[in-house]
């Protein structure tokens, strides 16, 4: 009845086979003189999701985590994950042969200080790793006496012997009509951003800019349609957009052409020398460009650059036809997530539902709508101790079925033409316990704090943090990740540069669209989140002194009503909730059959003290 047709269930590869693999690229690195290799889990661009053909660390090692690396020594081999893949490190990856290390505190440098002997020679290709990351594995190597090798070609590729292919997804034109503004405009506002830092030229090395600011999107990795490319932008004058010519239909190129030089991707490099052969001055975004960018401008003579991507902050503010877009998008998407509330209601007590079943079935209400391009990542569908792992993807392995007395958590989005998803439900499974209730009520009352938010114009994320986790503090408890994160339009579900969390610096501004999503996790035992996608608006004030915010809520669905518990709730927290349901059922209501209107009523039915 339902299917998955935007992500798989497979276990990855684990065993023998990879031992062997790390026993062949010791003999490559051997043959290279070099003693040591880092494998960062990395593209060119520092995508979030990689293409097939980019996954080395997971190739090497057998870990598939979104963020990690590996550092192989000929007597000593370990991959470094954060946090929330330790676990799943220990279980994907052979531990005789690789030790599990944290990621962030302290970093690899730190292992590499202790492992290094003086003498070795540590090789890193230098388009997987940006001039930051390099500067500090140098540092590293220093400190130990040994030396830092940049390679010309990366010898996982050379044992890597069934490599997948590049990407070669065709490209596709963004139109005005969902982009709201047209390229030249937009090249001009770029051009502005470049006067002011003092640049000559700005590399575009972010594949996410490259399509904002041309209007195209692609499919070269998962759940992003993002085409993989370059830009060079000078600050007057035509720009150059470095992409496969194989991705691009005679029509697509024409409209190109009409704002852009249309060159392949290997003409970057000379390119880049050339331009600094005059001595001129680069700007390089210091995210996501490769150190081998910096490399060759510097040798070529030229003075970069290093900052932020001017482009990140533009394409973070949408404009009025976006926000009419995105919220077109999520209408849509709260008659697929109603239908899906109400068959898990109607399904799930029974025992026969499994994780997997949970996914296929959501993805399906979405395709149903017609406008489904992508799931906008992997859904996450944990129900009891699975729920309590923040970044669980079910594996036909790892499937759980859902049980009375369970919570579901099912943090999932889309990719419509005209904008991006993302929404996380908890639902109660039979009976909650008090302790469910008690934590996802602390939760809610996070969330909605922040959805009420006014605060006055500059106000960064890191001061908004605070306001989500107050009252699971009080509790003594708290959780590990964001708060929330900024989303794209028809584009990253993840975007920088703003976000809430303990290290969002970026001050919030009207048009940014930005997660919600505190949450709770008891290890082994359950897992609450709570998200909603919120849009950063004016707010009238009155006698306010200087220009004030608030957030509009864009996610409509119900929020489980059975694990509220009332006495733990003012009175202007209900009327917010009761409002919330109000508007859910009103979008809702008038765009499904009679079983779920049955449901949805009682699932937004006003709550009383």
């Amino acid at each position: 009845m339902f299917e998955a047709h935007f992500q798989t269930f497979e276990e990855p590869e684990t065993g023998i086979a990879l031992s062997a693999r790390l026993s062949a690229f010791r003999e490559e690195l051997t043959r290279r003189n070099l003693t040591g290799f880092v494998v960062p889990r990395a593209d060119q661009q520092q995508n979030e999701y990689v293409p097939p053909s980019e996954e080395r660390l997971a190739w090497l090692t057998g870990f598939t985590g979104s963020a990690g690396m590996a550092i192989v020594l000929v007597r000593e081999a370990a991959v470094f994950v954060d946090g929330r893949y330790t676990l799943q490190a220990g279980k994907q990856v052979d531990t005789k042969v690789w030790s599990v290390q944290p990621l962030v505190d302290p970093p690899p440098e730190a292992w590499l200080a202790q492992h290094l002997v003086a003498g070795d020679r540590l090789g890193f290709d230098p388009w997987l790793h940006t001039t930051a990351s390099a500067e500090k594995l140098a540092a590293a190597c220093a400190k130990a006496g040994a030396e830092l090798v940049a390679v010309d070609t990366n010898p996982v590729d050379a044992v890597w012997t069934e490599r997948p292919p590049l990407p070669l997804a065709p490209v596709a034109l963004h139109g005005k009509q969902f982009a709201g503004e047209i390229e030249a405009d937009k090249l001009k506002r770029i051009e502005t951003e470049i006067a002011k830092v003092g640049a000559d030229a700005l590399v575009l090395s972010d594949s996410h800019a490259v399509a904002w600011a041309f209007n195209i999107r692609g499919a070269d990795v998962a759940h992003t349609p993002l085409p993989l490319s370059y830009a060079l932008l000078p600050k007057s004058g035509r720009p150059t957009l470095f992409i496969d010519h194989r991705k691009l239909s005679n029509s697509v190129r024409d409209h190109l052409e009409q704002t852009a030089t249309v060159v392949e991707p290997g003409a970057l490099t000379p390119k880049l020398i050339e331009l600094s052969k005059s001595g001129a001055s680069i700007a390089l975004d210091s995210a996501t460009a490769a150190d081998a960018l910096t490399r060759l401008i510097s040798s070529a003579g030229g003075k970069v650059i290093r900052g932020s991507d001017p482009v990140a902050l533009l394409k973070a503010v949408k404009n009025d036809t976006e926000i009419a877009g995105t919220k077109a998008a999520h209408r849509r998407d709260a008659i697929a997530l109603a239908r899906f509330l109400a068959w898990v209601d109607r399904e799930a007590p029974a025992g026969s539902l499994t994780e997997i079943d949970a996914v296929e079935a959501l993805e399906t209400f979405r395709r149903d709508t017609g406008a489904l391009k992508d799931v906008s990542f992997p859904t996450i569908s944990g129900t009891g101790p699975n729920g309590a792992i923040v970044h669980y993807r079910v594996t036909r392995k790892s499937n759980r079925r859902i049980a009375r007395g369970d919570l579901l958590l099912i943090d999932s989005g889309a990719q419509y033409e005209d904008g991006t998803t993302d929404v996380t439900r908890t639902i109660a499974i039979g009976e909650p316990t008090q302790e469910m209730r008690d934590r996802f009520t602390r939760v809610l009352r996070g969330h909605i704090a922040i959805s009420r938010a006014l605060f006055p114009d500059g106000t960064t994320g890191a001061q908004l943090d605070t306001l989500a986790r107050q009252y699971l503090w009080q509790a003594g408890v708290d959780f590990e990740h964001g708060t929330g994160h900024g989303v794209g339009s028809y584009l990253s579900v993840h975007e920088g540069p703003a976000r809430i969390s303990k290290l969002g610096t970026t001050p919030l501004k009207r048009g940014m669209i930005l997660s919600n999503e505190p949450g709770y996790y008891k290890t082994d035992a359950f897992g609450i989140r709570i998200e909603n996608l919120e849009l950063v608006v004016a707010a009238d004030v009155a006698g306010a002194e200087k220009p004030v915010n608030a957030f509009e809520t864009l996610t409509l669905a119900p929020i489980d009503r059975r694990l509220v518990d009332l006495n733990m709730l003012a009175s202007d927290e209900l009327s917010w909730l009761n409002e919330y349901h109000e508007r859910v059922r009103h979008a809702v209501r008038g765009h499904v059959d009679e079983a779920t209107k049955a449901w949805l009523d009682g699932a937004t039915a006003p709550l009383s003290l």
